[in-house]
């Protein structure tokens, strides 16, 4: 099951990235944490851009509600979003399921 954590107006989560994938996706929980393709490389921070973005279109919130709060040299991150619930953060692993 996904921890979602939600205080303030603010959802705290953990995402496992896989870059270099054939596109971007939601590719549903595991140990956790929301598994995310994205097609781009862990090079030069670009996957965490990539990240950043796709969570910002999918929930339909300005690029700078999504934070990444650790583990940006790292496949698995906490990401904090304002202005979203934890339904909505929930809703994104039965929609791609």
């Amino acid at each position: 099951m996904l921890e979602v954590q939600e205080r303030e107006g603010t959802v705290i989560f953990s995402v496992r990235v896989q870059p270099r994938a054939s596109k971007d996706e939601i590719a549903g929980e595991m140990g956790g944490a929301l598994k995310v393709r994205l097609r781009a490389p862990a090079v030069e921070g670009r996957a965490n851009e990539a990240l950043v973005e796709f969570l910002a279109q999918l929930l339909k919130t300005p690029r700078s509600a999504v934070r990444i709060l650790g583990g940006e040299r790292s496949r698995k991150k906490r990401l904090e979003i304002r202005g979203v619930t934890q339904q909505q953060i929930l809703s994104l692993v039965v929609q791609d399921a």
